[in-house]
């Protein structure tokens, strides 16, 4: 039950519950006064008969007569009074009536002759005394009803009980429910809460369907997000300090390299060619040192939230004709079989400088990894082509319904299964030894590539067979129809 309903019922109950044990009250003491009325009624007529013989003697009004029959008459629960025809007493049997100056108004003494009045302790009757046709007083008898009070009397004393018993349960289980339904929970929310804050471990809360139940989810589920992010944190700094010692690591080779030739050059023992053999070992660490550079700042540019990429809407076949080309006069110096397939239609939005240094990294990451005489194949075509143009354990892994698919697949051992979920982390090397010396590559292309497609709102997989070889799909949606504008309003300028 939400927790509203439920404190709008327990408030409904505690207001109603007076209401109910006063109208319990009365109609318990109605039913009572109906059970008593006929039979106290027929008792005090009985009585009334006795009397009224005696009282309807005419002396009896008149001042200084003896009243001993009429004192003989009343008792603890009967009381007589008499008036003379003008309102004052003459004479009384209850003892705080019996002031001599009593006096009452005749329209209040002549009110309610021959009726047997009940009040809530009393029944009163009165009743004129004429001689002739002359009225000479009114007696007034008034009967304790002490059966009826008493009766009503314990009937109020066992409501009062019940209503306090039942008000004590009431109280004791609203208190309980409270301290179950919300005392208890918030208590071990806050405790959780303190726990999550110190850093100290915490249990999940237990489920509940009601607004607690809601804030202790949304607490779990901020908790749970708090967590990834310090650990997604914790591994980006970590990612990041290997990445510098790596890189360190990797330009401090290179420089020693360089030093070592620069200082070599000043021995002018030295022939010509070996000057010159000198010089391109120089301009060839230097070219290597601006690569990794280049590449790092690239990636750490492709990390920012600040960098986006401005995508401009290009025709399909003559962009990515453009872009498989070129790579010819690489591959033959490799002695590499290099068969380009390129069957693309329709629009799509591209940043043409990023998606060149993709098309560059995936190359020279096949060609570094194939042998002479290898083949490598890169393919550029539509969804619906692509299971003809590449091989069996490559068309396992085309699942999109439409776009284009980016495929460079390598002949070679392959990948093992086990490094294929790190191939596009940051500085991750499959295998060295599968890279000739000095071609070690900076080990953030693929990475950079990742971060490219998925900038354009594409993907990227590997799949490799061992024996066979390795492939890179790269995956590239239509356009869909925006503006320049809007691509610019949801991307920022490369």
């Amino acid at each position: 039950m939400r927790i509203r309903t439920w404190l709008l019922a327990s408030y409904l109950i505690v207001m109603l519950l007076p209401l109910g044990a006063a109208y319990g009250l009365f109609a318990w003491i109605n039913s009572y006064h109906e059970e008593r009325n006929v039979a106290e009624y027929m008792d005090n007529l009985v009585k009334l008969n006795e009397i009224q013989g005696v009282l309807a003697e005419p002396s009896l009004y008149q001042p200084n007569t003896d009243w001993s029959e009429v004192d003989k008459l009343a008792n603890s629960r009967i009381a007589i009074t008499l008036y003379t025809d003008i309102g004052f007493m003459v004479h009384s049997t209850s003892p705080v009536r019996q002031s001599p100056l009593a006096f009452m108004p005749r329209k209040e003494l002549y009110e309610g002759f021959y009726e047997l009045r009940q009040k809530f302790g009393l029944v009163t009757y009165k009743e004129p005394v004429f001689v002739g046709n002359s009225l000479i007083g009114v007696y007034e008898i008034t009967w304790i009803r002490d059966e009826w009070v008493a009766g009503v009397s314990k009937r109020t004393w066992l409501v009062g009980v019940l209503f306090a018993v039942f008000f004590l349960s009431l109280f004791a289980g609203v208190a309980f429910l409270v301290n179950r339904k919300l005392n208890r929970p918030l208590q071990l929310l806050m405790g959780q809460m303190d726990s999550f804050g110190k850093g100290e471990p915490t249990q999940p809360i237990p489920k509940r369907k009601d607004e607690l139940g809601e804030l202790a989810e949304s607490f779990e589920a901020m908790r749970t997000e708090l967590i990834s992010a310090n650990q997604k944190l914790t591994a980006e700094q970590k990612q990041k300090e290997f990445m510098i010692a790596s890189i360190s690591h990797d330009l401090k080779t290179p420089l020693t390299s360089i030093r070592a030739y620069a200082e070599a050059l000043d021995d002018r023992a030295l022939s010509t060619r070996k000057q010159r053999e000198y010089r391109n070992v120089i301009i060839s660490k230097a070219n290597y040192m601006r690569q990794m550079l280049d590449d790092l700042l690239m990636y750490t540019l492709l990390q920012s939230s600040a960098y986006e990429m401005a995508l401009v809407p290009v025709d399909g076949e003559e962009f990515f004709d453009m872009l498989v080309s070129g790579y010819e006069t690489l591959c033959d110096e490799k002695q590499i079989d290099l068969r380009v397939t390129c069957v693309v239609t329709g629009t799509y939005a591209v940043n043409s400088k990023q998606l060149m240094r993709v098309a560059d990294n995936l190359m020279m990451n096949a060609i570094a990894h194939t042998e002479a005489r290898g083949i490598i194949g890169l393919t550029a075509v539509n969804v619906a082509e692509a299971p003809n143009r590449c091989s069996d354990f490559v068309k396992e892994a085309l699942d999109a319904e439409d776009g284009m698919y980016l495929i460079v697949q390598n002949e070679g051992e392959g990948i093992r299964e086990d490094q294929l979920a790190n191939v596009f982390e940051p500085l991750y090397q499959a295998d060295e030894a599968r890279t000739k010396a000095g071609e070690r590559g900076t080990g953030l292309g693929l990475s950079i590539t990742k971060q490219i497609i998925e900038k354009h709102g594409g993907t990227v997989r590997i799949v490799s067979h061992h024996g066979i070889g390795t492939a890179i799909i790269c995956w590239l949606p239509h356009w869909k129809g925006a503006t320049k504008n809007e691509l610019d309003q949801t991307t920022i300028r490369d």
